[in-house]
């Protein structure tokens, strides 16, 4: 059985869940304590994944690390139900999609929760207003993207999944979705009523 070094809080494993549940593979969980540092103070860890990073997983003898490398591993392995268009073109917007959701709108995501953890006294007011405007911009861009679709290049993708793990705490963040965003509604609402996005509420 596949085992998948996690923490459930952390939002590339929990894409990678996502996927798991989609493609209904079996798997283990390893729960690693990121607020302890076991991520970087356990060396066999460590020997999985040298930057000391979750998600990690393990398909037999193949140790594969990184969200995205790791979906795209179950996608090329486990083919079914496709998460991935045939299109090379449609292929390449996933990616595309999925890099800007890494590197934007995710830390943005995760800037404003880490400000919110801090006591209300210590918060920078300046810099939650800075990254929860970045927030509303990426979902502006995205009604382009989703505007007559179902998902963002389509068919439900792994550019969807990219983006659950922030769209899921948006109200927990003071971030609301403009009802003028009526793509971006609809395509949220679509995603909740799946079960894998269901099952990652719950965990």
């Amino acid at each position: 059985m596949m085992k998948l070094y996690d923490y459930p809080d952390c939002p590339f494993a929990q894409k990678v869940r996502v996927v798991l549940v989609e493609k209904q593979l079996e798997y283990e969980t390893v729960f690693v304590d990121l607020r302890t540092g076991e991520h970087r103070q356990n060396a066999e860890f460590l020997k999985l994944n040298p930057y000391g990073k979750v998600p990690v997983l393990i398909d037999e003898d193949v140790v594969v690390y990184d969200s995205t490398i790791i979906n795209e591993y179950l996608e090329e392995e486990y083919p079914h139900p496709a998460l991935m268009p045939e299109d090379s073109g449609a292929r390449a917007r996933v990616r595309t999609l999925e890099d800007y959701c890494d590197n934007s709108f995710l830390p943005s995501a995760g800037f404003v929760q880490a400000e919110l953890s801090k006591p209300n006294a210590e918060q920078d007011a300046e810099r939650l207003q800075r990254y929860r405007n970045e927030l509303v911009r990426g979902l502006k861009r995205l009604e382009g993207f989703v505007s007559g679709k179902e998902f963002l290049v389509g068919s439900f993708s792994l550019a969807d999944v990219a983006f659950v793990p922030a769209l899921l705490i948006l109200p927990r963040l003071g971030v609301e979705v403009d009802p003028a965003l009526r793509g971006v509604t609809a395509w949220i609402n679509r995603l909740k009523q799946r079960d894998s996005i269901k099952a990652l509420e719950l965990s």
